[in-house]
């Protein structure tokens, strides 16, 4: 079983019927997929790879090395208790927004991953436009209910991640916890040769098969809610790696913290019949104050918790 791999040039050509269909079954049988010629110049992604590395490297490593999951690692080490790191995750992390303060001692970082956010956001808006498509909504609908109505005011940002060699991954339970993401559509670029990404497909974990210069998609819980149900955000997790440095960048679009999300009201009524209403209609920012508290636990309690609201 591997996650799709769907050639998205093929959406405007004579196959954009089955490339259509490909996309829809990635987003309802799995909330994974993984997208080749996708419109990312080779070029850009090649700079990319090279000044995130070269980024942790020379502003993050030593900072690692003295982070929180090394030091209870060692603590346990030294202890020889055999305890097991279970509520924590060996991820070196920051965030890029359009905001917020961004690496400075790296060559090359800022112009680069300026543009790289700038292509990658527009990739999301053509994905969710075949979201709207596929789903039989109005061109554009996602992209407006995510915006809070016309404007631009969507939350586009950028986590870039380093899931550093462990030397006790027998200690250590996860490089990053199983979790489903709280917003909307998530564009990973993953490491080409460190693999450890998985995600959960009919009980089973599966990997997510490292493919060079690929853009791996998956639908987060507000497409969910959006959808009805029809797609489904879905549960994934990174693996500690004994070797390597794992290397990965997701973008997600997700809504405005203002945007008020609800099942679109075309997907409620089907053959003048009325569909039940799976999820509640919620303010997004109360949604993510539910999620912070609520991440690495089922999803099901968090829309449980609104309707009380």
């Amino acid at each position: 079983m591997a996650v799709p791999v769907i050639d998205f040039s093929k959406v405007n050509g004579e196959e954009r019927a089955k490339t259509m269909a490909e996309i829809a079954n990635g987003c309802e049988e799995w909330g994974f997929f993984q997208l080749t010629n996708h419109g990312i110049p080779e070029e850009l992604l090649e700079r990319v790879k090279k000044v995130c590395s070269e980024c942790y490297k020379l502003e993050r490593e030593e900072i690692f090395k003295n982070s929180t999951p090394v030091k209870l690692l060692n603590e346990i080490v030294d202890k020889k208790s055999g305890e097991k790191l279970e509520n924590i995750d060996w991820e070196d992390v920051f965030i890029l927004m359009d905001d917020n303060e961004w690496p400075t001692g790296t060559p090359g970082f800022r112009e680069t991953m300026a543009e790289y956010r700038s292509e990658l956001k527009k990739l999301a808006e053509k994905i969710m436009e075949v979201m709207d498509e596929n789903l039989g909504l109005p061109k554009g609908y996602i992209k407006k209910a995510f915006n809070d109505g016309d404007g631009d005011n969507a939350f586009f940002g950028t986590k870039v991640s380093h899931y550093p060699p462990c030397p006790n991954p027998e200690l250590v339970a996860n490089g990053l916890r199983a979790h489903t993401d709280a917003g909307g559509v998530i564009l990973l670029f993953q490491d080409d040769e460190v693999g450890g990404l998985q995600m959960l497909k009919d009980g089973q974990w599966i990997d997510v098969q490292p493919l060079r210069n690929a853009i791996v998609i998956n639908t987060g819980d507000q497409i969910e809610v959006l959808s009805n149900g029809r797609y489904k955000s879905c549960w994934h997790r990174v693996q500690v790696k004994t070797d390597g440095n794992r290397r990965s960048i997701a973008s997600f679009y997700n809504p405005s913290m203002q945007a008020t999300i609800c099942p679109a009201p075309q997907l409620l009524e089907k053959e003048n019949q009325q569909v039940e209403i799976t999820y509640p209609k919620f303010v997004f920012a109360d949604y993510m104050s539910v999620y912070a508290d609520q991440k690495f636990l089922p999803k099901e309690p968090r829309f449980q918790a609104l309707r009380a609201m």
